[in-house]
C-alpha cells in the first residue's frame, strides 16, 4: 500500500506551534507591506532602474551580514525575549519611516538605509523561528509544518501589498509603517503571553564567537548542506530579479498604479498558497531533485513570460504560477536542510541557509537592476530565465544531494 500524504494542516493540531506561526503570520505581513511600500515609494523619488531593484537588495543584505551572529544568539538566548526584541526593533524603524515621510525628508539614500535596517529585524528572527519549527511537530510532520511557514510567508505577500496598495491609494504611504508599528507591538505583546514556550536544548554555555565557528564547523563538514546552501543561492539569484523589477513593468507597461502592483504582488503569494496544498502529493511523486527542477522551470518560464506580455490578465496568471513554483522550489530545499541538521546548531545552520537565500537574492537584484538599467527590464527578466535554467542543470548535475535524513529532529 502506498504511505498516505500528512495533511497540510496536521500541524496547526498543536497549540504552541498554531500561535508561534500566528505570530510569524503577522511578521511576515508587516515586511511584505514595508518591502512594497519601500518599492512604490523609490518609483516617485527615482526612477532609475538600480535605484529601484536596490531597495530589495536593501531588504535583503541585512540576512547575509548578520546571519552567523543571528543563529548563534538564537541557539544560546532566551527564544521568546529573542522574539520579543525583533518585534520592538520593527517597530522602532516603521515609526522613523513615517516620521521622515511626514516630515518630507526621505531621500533615495534615507530610504535605502532604513528599508536595510527593517531588514535587521528580519534576520535577527527569522533564525529563531525556523530553529523552533522542528520542535513543535512530530518528525512525520515537518514537511508539512515548513510547508505552511511557505503559506505563512506567502498569505502574508498575498495580503500585505494589497493592504499596502489600499492605503496607499487612500490615505499615503504613511498609514503603512503606522500599521506595521502598531502589529509589531502587539504580536510582541502576544508572543510575551504564550505560556509554554520551548526553549533551545540546554547545553554548556557558549561564547558568541565559539558558537559562530561550531555553526560554521558543521556545515564546512556536512556535503548535504552545501549543497543545498548553493542551489538556493542559485534560485534566489536569478527569482529575486522577477520581485526586484516588477515596480518597473507596472510603471512601463501597465497604468503605474499601486493597486496594479499590490495585485499583481499578490497573485504571486495566491499561487505559492495553492502550491503549499498540493505539495504533499507531489513529495510523493517526486524526489526533491525533480521537485527542484521542476520549479525553477515553472519560474523561469514565467518571468519570461511576465517580460513578454502586454496584457494584464496574462501577467496576473504568470506572476500566481511563479508563486506556485517558488513554493514548491524553496519548501524542497528547506526540508532537505532542516533534515540534515542535528537540534544542537539548528538555528545556526538554518542562518546560514538563510545568509545563502538572502546573500543571492541582495546580489541578484543589484546585478539585474543594472542590466536593467544598461538595457531593459526586458531584457533583465529574460536574461536571469535563461540563466536560471542553465545555472541550475549545472548545480543538479554536479552537486549531488545524496544525505540520508538521519538529523535528530526532536
Amino acid at each position: 500500500m502506498l504511505p498516505q500524504p500528512v495533511s497540510a494542516l496536521a500541524p496547526l493540531e498543536h497549540a504552541v506551534f498554531r500561535s508561534v506561526w500566528s505570530a510569524a503570520l503577522v511578521a511576515n505581513l508587516c515586511m511584505w507591506m514595508s518591502d512594497m511600500a519601500a518599492a512604490w515609494m523609490m518609483t516617485t523619488l527615482a526612477a532609475a532602474p538600480l535605484w529601484v531593484a536596490l531597495v530589495q537588495s536593501a531588504a535583503t543584505l541585512p540576512v547575509f551580514l548578520l546571519g552567523l551572529p543571528s543563529g548563534a544568539l538564537a541557539d544560546m538566548l532566551d527564544r521568546r525575549r529573542f522574539l520579543v526584541a525583533t518585534q520592538c526593533w520593527s517597530a522602532a524603524v516603521a515609526t522613523s519611516l513615517c516620521l521622515v515621510k511626514v516630515g518630507g525628508a526621505m531621500t533615495p539614500a534615507l530610504l535605502l538605509a532604513l528599508t536595510f535596517a527593517n531588514g535587521i529585524g528580519l534576520a535577527l528572527r527569522w533564525p529563531v523561528l525556523a530553529a523552533l519549527v522542528p520542535t513543535l511537530v512530530p518528525r512525520p510532520q515537518l514537511p508539512a509544518a515548513l510547508a505552511l511557514n511557505g503559506v505563512s510567508m506567502n498569505a502574508s505577500r498575498l495580503a500585505g501589498p494589497l493592504l499596502a496598495g489600499a492605503l496607499i491609494s487612500t490615505i499615503g504611504v504613511e498609514a503603512v509603517f503606522v500599521v506595521n508599528a502598531l502589529l509589531s507591538v502587539g504580536t510582541a505583546l502576544v508572543l510575551l503571553r504564550l505560556r509554554r514556550f520551548p526553549a533551545a536544548a540546554p547545553r554548556a554555555p557558549e561564547r558568541l564567537g565559539v558558537a559562530i565557528g561550531a555553526g560554521v564547523q558543521f556545515v564546512v563538514r556536512s556535503a548535504r548542506v552545501k549543497a543545498v546552501l548553493l542551489r538556493v543561492g542559485v534560485f534566489f539569484f536569478h527569482s529575486t530579479c522577477l520581485i526586484a523589477l516588477l515596480p518597473l513593468v507596472v510603471h512601463e507597461r501597465f497604468d503605474g498604479a499601486a493597486t496594479t502592483f499590490s495585485l499583481l504582488f499578490g497573485c504571486m503569494g495566491a499561487g505559492a498558497i495553492l502550491a503549499a496544498g498540493i505539495l504533499p502529493r507531489l513529495r510523493l511523486a517526486f524526489d526533491r531533485d525533480a521537485l527542484v527542477l521542476r520549479g525553477v522551470l515553472l519560474h523561469a518560464g514565467m518571468s519570461a513570460l511576465v517580460a513578454l506580455s502586454h496584457h494584464l490578465a496574462l501577467t496576473m496568471a504568470a506572476m500566481a504560477l511563479s508563486g506556485m513554483a517558488w513554493m514548491v522550489t524553496v519548501n524542497s530545499l528547506s526540508v532537505s536542510v532542516q533534515l540534515a541538521l542535528p537540534d544542537w546548531v539548528r538555528a545556526r545552520g538554518m542562518s546560514i541557509y538563510q545568509m545563502a537565500l538572502m546573500g543571492g537574492s541582495a546580489l541578484g537584484a543589484a546585478v539585474w537592476g543594472q542590466v536593467a538599467t544598461v538595457a531593459s527590464f526586458q531584457v533583465s527578466l529574460l536574461l536571469a530565465a535563461a540563466s536560471a535554467v542553465a545555472a541550475m542543470l549545472i548545480t543538479l548535475r554536479f552537486v549531488q544531494d545524496r544525505g540520508e535524513d538521519d538529523a535528530t529532529v526532536t
